[in-house]
Protein backbone atom coordinates (compact mmCIF):
# COMPACT_ATOMS: atom_id res chain seq x y z
CA UNK A 1 0.00 0.00 0.00
CA UNK A 2 0.79 3.42 -0.22
CA UNK A 3 -0.09 6.42 1.15
CA UNK A 4 1.10 10.18 -0.12
CA UNK A 5 0.46 12.88 2.11
CA UNK A 6 1.59 16.35 0.45
CA UNK A 7 3.42 18.36 3.50
CA UNK A 8 3.92 21.70 1.90
CA UNK A 9 3.02 23.71 -1.11
CA UNK A 10 5.38 26.31 -3.27
CA UNK A 11 8.48 25.54 -5.39
CA UNK A 12 9.43 22.15 -4.77
CA UNK A 13 6.26 20.94 -3.25
CA UNK A 14 7.10 18.35 0.04
CA UNK A 15 5.67 14.56 0.01
CA UNK A 16 5.60 12.12 2.79
CA UNK A 17 5.33 8.84 1.24
CA UNK A 18 4.47 5.81 3.27
CA UNK A 19 4.89 2.11 1.55
CA UNK A 20 3.61 -1.01 3.62
CA UNK A 21 3.87 -4.06 2.96
CA UNK A 22 2.64 -6.86 5.53
CA UNK A 23 3.74 -4.71 9.19
CA UNK A 24 6.58 -3.18 7.61
CA UNK A 25 6.24 0.61 6.65
CA UNK A 26 9.16 2.25 5.30
CA UNK A 27 8.92 6.33 5.08
CA UNK A 28 10.22 8.46 2.72
CA UNK A 29 10.48 12.41 1.96
CA UNK A 30 9.71 13.25 -1.16
CA UNK A 31 10.28 16.69 -3.29
CA UNK A 32 8.50 17.80 -6.49
CA UNK A 33 9.78 21.03 -8.41
CA UNK A 34 6.94 23.06 -10.04
CA UNK A 35 8.73 22.90 -13.71
CA UNK A 36 9.15 19.35 -13.67
CA UNK A 37 5.73 18.41 -12.54
CA UNK A 38 4.47 20.63 -15.09
CA UNK A 39 6.51 19.19 -17.53
CA UNK A 40 5.49 15.10 -16.29
CA UNK A 41 2.32 14.87 -14.69
CA UNK A 42 -0.37 15.45 -17.61
CA UNK A 43 -3.00 17.00 -15.74
CA UNK A 44 -2.47 14.51 -12.62
CA UNK A 45 -3.11 15.95 -9.15
CA UNK A 46 0.66 15.83 -7.41
CA UNK A 47 -0.46 13.11 -5.28
CA UNK A 48 -1.11 10.82 -7.64
CA UNK A 49 1.80 12.14 -9.61
CA UNK A 50 4.13 10.89 -6.60
CA UNK A 51 2.34 7.81 -5.95
CA UNK A 52 2.70 6.87 -9.91
CA UNK A 53 6.71 7.52 -9.55
CA UNK A 54 6.88 5.43 -6.27
CA UNK A 55 4.85 2.55 -8.60
CA UNK A 56 7.21 2.76 -11.13
CA UNK A 57 10.11 2.26 -8.65
CA UNK A 58 8.36 -0.17 -7.01
CA UNK A 59 8.42 -2.74 -10.12
CA UNK A 60 11.62 -2.13 -10.31
CA UNK A 61 13.31 -2.48 -6.67
CA UNK A 62 12.14 -2.84 -3.15
CA UNK A 63 10.91 -0.47 -1.10
CA UNK A 64 13.76 -1.30 1.43
CA UNK A 65 15.90 0.15 -1.50
CA UNK A 66 14.38 3.19 -2.49
CA UNK A 67 16.11 6.30 -0.72
CA UNK A 68 14.05 7.57 1.94
CA UNK A 69 14.63 11.49 1.19
CA UNK A 70 14.45 12.61 -3.14
CA UNK A 71 13.62 14.71 -5.54
CA UNK A 72 11.46 12.86 -8.36
CA UNK A 73 13.96 14.39 -11.16
CA UNK A 74 16.64 11.94 -9.44
CA UNK A 75 14.53 8.75 -10.79
CA UNK A 76 15.64 9.28 -14.11
CA UNK A 77 19.41 9.12 -12.92
CA UNK A 78 18.85 5.62 -11.86
CA UNK A 79 16.29 4.70 -14.32
CA UNK A 80 16.66 5.98 -17.63
CA UNK A 81 13.26 4.57 -18.63
CA UNK A 82 11.36 6.81 -16.25
CA UNK A 83 9.94 9.20 -18.53
CA UNK A 84 9.31 6.98 -20.92
CA UNK A 85 7.32 4.77 -18.83
CA UNK A 86 5.74 7.29 -16.24
CA UNK A 87 2.43 7.48 -18.57
CA UNK A 88 1.48 4.18 -18.21
CA UNK A 89 1.63 4.68 -14.61
CA UNK A 90 -0.01 7.72 -14.65
CA UNK A 91 -2.97 5.98 -16.88
CA UNK A 92 -4.14 4.31 -13.44
CA UNK A 93 -4.62 7.79 -11.97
Amino acid sequence: MIEVNQTRDGDPMCFEVAVTDGDVTMRHEVTLSASEYERLARGIAPDGFVEAAFRFLLDREPKESILSRFDVKVIGSYFPEFEEKLPDYLSLY
